[in-house]
């Protein structure tokens, strides 16, 4: 009877066991949830309403619909523009963006805080899932490892032809060789998003800066790394690890600040104004939800006189609005 390839101490066994099972029912808790997690689209809010429509239809591109635009967006929370300084306005979904918002080509719908669209879950990846897609690169990651890893000795075996000639071995290559690409790929996509979040940014803002009233500005969402992190995974901790939502915010608006640009950021934007660099902005102006407006204390870049210049500016129309289509 040929020698049985298996496990001989008993916690061993249990301990290997019990891992097993975690990983894998965290794996799939964070895969179903990133998967049948519906994207999340801007508020009615941000939708003309239908005498809007209806002007923006009949009057012919101009100062006519610069005139409708702003009454649309001017008690708005939005602070970014499109390259050439305009609102960003979408012509498919008919509603003005809000920040950090993208108009999907795959799921035909403006998505908020989208990341991008991924193949794998058949699924758009923004604010409402984008926890539950870092978990599910996190627990793939660690399942992928805790395979590798139970399978290494007998990896090690079957090349120093220690394991019994059985085909069992040829299953045990083939599972440490699949284990070990997965972990690979997967730990280089995990890291990546980690940064993503330590630097409160999305994959298409790495690839294009947000711009905002001012200037562009690279790290204009950024709050510092414990904010950043909060914001994707919320302030109790003991959801953190766990594919339940705790993000902060509505989505709709975030806390955001300009910071100093380096040389590394995009150049001025024709149609907006330059300021100087030591000129501190407080961003948004107008009323955040209480989860988001808390990240801001204590953040040394805003001040109090310019906290109470902005105030009054609340309800007044955004500068530079131009209409143009961004999908």
């Amino acid at each position: 009877m040929p020698e049985k390839l298996t496990m001989t101490n008993i916690g061993e066994k249990v301990v290997c066991l019990v891992a097993y099972h975690i990983f894998f029912m965290l794996f799939v808790w964070s895969y179903w949830k990133t998967i049948f997690t519906l994207p999340m689209n801007p508020s009615k809010e941000f939708h003309l309403s239908y005498s809007d429509k209806e002007s923006l239809e009949r009057e012919p591109r101009g100062e006519s619909q610069q005139e409708v635009l702003r009454r649309a967006a001017k008690d708005l929370p939005i602070y970014t523009r499109t390259m050439s300084g305009a609102i960003r306005y979408c012509d498919r979904c008919r509603l003005v963006k809000p920040d950090r918002c993208h108009h999907c080509s795959v799921c035909d719908k403006c998505i908020l805080k989208m990341d991008h669209h991924c193949p794998w879950v058949n699924n758009c990846v923004g604010f409402s899932n984008y926890k539950f897609f870092l978990l599910f690169l996190a627990y793939s990651l660690l399942y992928c490892l805790f395979i590798a890893a139970t399978d290494l000795q007998y990896f090690i075996k079957f090349w120093t032809n220690d394991l019994p000639d059985t085909q069992a071995k040829f299953h045990i290559m083939f599972l440490f060789f699949a284990a070990a690409m997965f972990s690979v790929s997967l730990s280089s996509l995990f890291g990546y998003h980690c940064w993503l979040v330590s630097k409160n940014k999305s994959t298409l803002e790495v690839f294009r800066a947000p711009i905002f009233r001012h200037r562009t500005d690279k790290n204009g969402f950024s709050l510092g790394f414990s904010k950043n992190l909060r914001q994707v995974f919320g302030d109790e901790k003991k959801y953190w690890l766990l594919p339940v939502f705790s993000s902060l915010g509505d989505g709709c608006s975030f806390p955001t600040c300009l910071v100093n640009q380096d040389p590394e950021q995009a150049s001025t934007p024709g149609g907006l104004n330059s300021t100087s660099k030591n000129e501190n902005h407080l961003f948004p102006a107008k009323p955040l939800r209480d989860s988001q407006s808390h990240l801001l204390t204590d953040t040394p870049s805003w001040s109090e006189t310019s906290a109470k210049a902005e105030k009054g500016k609340v309800g007044m129309s955004n500068p530079a609005l131009t209409m143009e289509n961004e999908t």
